[in-house]
């Protein structure tokens, strides 16, 4: 499967928030998502693993009792169930990957 970024409407989840739901097959999904400075994910677990690796801005991930800074280039993973909540610090883009795929998103 090729799919061309360009060709996916982007769908509204909440102001300053957006997302793109790419590539996906088998049991496997990639996600492109949006967010604005000052957005916040709240705290929240779901069966599916996740893979998150940040392309732009800053973010900051609470996970495991922690709180984390990330910015270009990292990344982190959610086990099954692990609690996990976002802020973005700065306009950000994400691309999350999940397994099995979130029909949730479809």
């Amino acid at each position: 499967m090729v799919l061309r970024n360009k060709e996916v409407k982007a769908k509204d989840l909440f102001t300053g928030a957006t997302r793109k739901v790419l590539a996906r097959g088998g049991g496997l999904m990639a996600v492109e998502v949006r967010f604005a400075a000052g957005c916040q994910v709240p705290a929240h677990a779901h069966l599916h693993e996740q893979v998150s690796y940040v392309v732009s801005g800053k973010i900051e991930l609470s996970m495991g009792g922690k709180k984390e800074v990330l910015g270009p280039g990292d990344s982190f993973y959610a086990a099954p169930d692990e609690p996990h909540g976002v802020n973005f610090l700065e306009d950000s883009i994400v691309v999350d990957t999940f397994t099995p795929q979130r029909e949730d998103f479809l």
